[in-house]
């Protein structure tokens, strides 16, 4: 659970530009890897991004207009150390969905996460692979897909419920040598139905009884 001091919340109006900054592919990317692994110069993040230094360090420099990063303590004068300001970035998705621009943020960002998690599952089982984490994670690891049939009330009180235990457990394992970095992506996506299936022509048309016996 993040406090409140290490969250961005963003306004789709007061934070405009702050957003658009953000709809930058490369720059979610850039954020994404200082939250994770800490801080960096922009030719590290180069080599890890298979970008130039150029391009690293100028959205590395937008970010940083936009107080989303901020410069680390550096370990000599020679570079630039960039860290991210905050750990998690979040707003109202009511709010989001009022203009097309939010709304496009909305769902850049979510394709992000998408691909975050991704990133993380090649990443996850080639330590598997190469014996880097200890086997007492092979079995509480994994993915996991429901379909629950849940009212926005039942939803909201999930998230909430989430929340609290996530920070409970957090603060619980803060300290402990065996606690690692967790990639938890949760996601609730309610579906609308589908539509109407196409009249049948003979719907009018009683059916005739079956003559098959039952098995």
């Amino acid at each position: 659970m993040v406090s409140e001091e290490h969250r961005r919340v963003l306004d789709p109006e007061r934070d405009a530009a702050a957003l658009k900054a953000l709809t930058h592919p490369l720059r979610i990317r850039l954020l994404g890897l200082l939250r994770q692994d800490g801080p960096a110069t922009a030719s590290e993040l180069a080599v890890r991004t298979g970008e130039s230094s150029a391009s690293t360090s100028y959205h590395l420099r937008v970010l940083a207009k936009y107080a989303f990063v901020g410069e680390a303590e550096h370990r000599d004068g020679r570079e630039r150390r960039w860290q991210a300001v905050h750990a998690m970035t979040s707003w109202n998705n009511t709010a989001m969905e009022a203009s097309p621009d939010s709304r496009a943020f909305l769902g850049l960002s979510r394709k992000g996460q998408v691909e975050h998690l991704e990133a993380s599952l090649v990443r996850h089982e080639a330590d598997v692979a190469a014996g880097r984490l200890d086997p007492d994670w092979l079995e509480p690891s994994g993915i996991n897909d429901v379909m629950p049939r849940l009212t926005p009330e039942s939803l909201t009180e999930l998230w909430d419920t989430l929340d609290r235990k996530l920070e409970e457990l957090t603060r619980r394992d803060e300290g402990d040598p065996r606690a690692a970095q967790v990639v938890l992506v949760t996601a609730g996506l309610p579906l609308a139905p589908h539509g109407p299936a196409l009249p049948d022509p003979d719907a009018s048309t009683p059916p005739e009884p079956s003559t098959e016996a039952a098995s």
